[in-house]
């Protein structure tokens, strides 16, 4: 089969690897029928992920149909629909029944595994272990374009961002990077009964998406930022700040957005140490939450994709075949210049 496999920081390319197969009675194989690129993938490509060695297929992120099934699988058979998450558990160690998957012993301390730790999903075919508790059957009615959506970036605005930052019924929220982890928490913040949401951003196409999923005000990042969203919620700061991007200086707006006694819930992956101003926060009484998503969550998203409380389907802006796979990476990685939110990936 052909597959996009990882040769080093900035080295990729789509070539022939060995088909995957059962190896374990709780495995299923899965064709893949579509899959997506995360910021994650980015961050592999630049060596800040050094777990993710040489010949590693990458991906972390399906919906397709399944092929193969081990001996003890009882949940899904040959033929099945299923959206193949980017957190993989076993069900049955500690974390995972502290509904912590994200970090289930049985597959290493981690849940991301795809495209990490085992071969990916941006391959023709994929192994997925503990089938039985980690695939979810995709509705009838929910189309692979909205279902890949749920596989991660969904997932992570909402569990990472929203529950995490504990967004309750009229609080006011600030969603610091409006890319597809942000506007999903955009997408689901309001489900919470938020009063008002602001997307923070430096990227007109970006912030006009924001106000698309949801958003009632949008602010350009520059000098007068803070004084921008502090004059919208009368002069006191959000009550959560979500941060979306990954970078020491979005920590650090998001921090300075914040009112005593609210919740930074920061979702980016730094790949560098922030310095917070830990003088200034800790008498504010300010709460500081982050994380890898545990993509638990996905049961309620899928019933709200399905009854059109969110259209999952807008996160995709373009789209593209296996064979275009170095195009949609560039597309992607240049999201700016290509008012690119996420990318739609099929065998064509």
């Amino acid at each position: 089969m052909k597959a996009l496999v990882y040769h080093g920081p900035g080295k990729k390319s789509w070539e022939d690897v060995p088909d995957p197969t059962v190896q374990d009675p709780t495995d299923v194989v899965v064709k893949v029928d579509t899959t997506t690129i995360c910021g994650t993938d980015l961050h592999i490509l630049q060596g800040d992920v050094p777990a993710v060695t040489d010949g590693r297929v990458l991906g972390h992120e399906a919906v397709g149909t399944v092929t193969a099934v081990g001996d003890a699988v009882s949940g899904f058979a040959v033929g099945d629909r299923v959206l193949v998450p980017a957190i993989t558990q076993c069900g049955r160690c500690e974390y995972c029944r502290r509904s912590m998957p994200s970090h289930c012993r049985t597959v290493g301390g981690i849940g991301w595994i795809f495209g990490h730790l085992i071969d990916g999903t941006q391959a023709e075919y994929v192994r997925v272990p503990f089938a039985d508790t980690s695939l979810h059957a995709v509705p009838e009615g929910v189309t692979d374009e909205q279902a890949i959506f749920l596989a991660d970036s969904l997932p992570t605005g909402y569990e990472v961002g929203v529950l995490s930052g504990r967004v309750r019924p009229g609080h006011t929220v600030a969603v610091v990077g409006a890319g597809a982890v942000g506007l999903s928490a955009v997408l689901t913040t309001g489900r919470w009964g938020a009063s008002k949401v602001i997307a923070v951003d430096s990227d007109k196409f970006r912030l006009e998406k924001a106000l698309e999923f949801g958003a009632p005000d949008a602010v350009d990042v520059g000098p007068g930022t803070v004084g921008d969203v502090t004059a919208l919620t009368d002069g006191l700061g959000v009550d959560v700040a979500i941060e979306a991007v990954g970078y020491p200086e979005t920590l650090l707006t998001a921090a300075s957005l914040v009112r005593p006694g609210g919740t930074i819930a920061n979702i980016g992956v730094h790949g560098a140490p922030v310095e917070l101003p830990m003088q200034d926060m800790w008498i504010s009484n300010v709460t500081l939450t982050m994380g890898l998503v545990d993509t638990v969550s996905i049961p309620t998203l899928l019933t709200m994709v399905a009854s059109g409380r969110i259209p999952a389907e807008k996160m995709g802006t373009h789209s593209f075949t296996f064979d275009r796979m170095d195009e949609a990476y560039d597309v992607f990685a240049n999201a700016a210049a290509h008012q690119a939110l996420k990318v739609v990936i099929t065998p064509g």
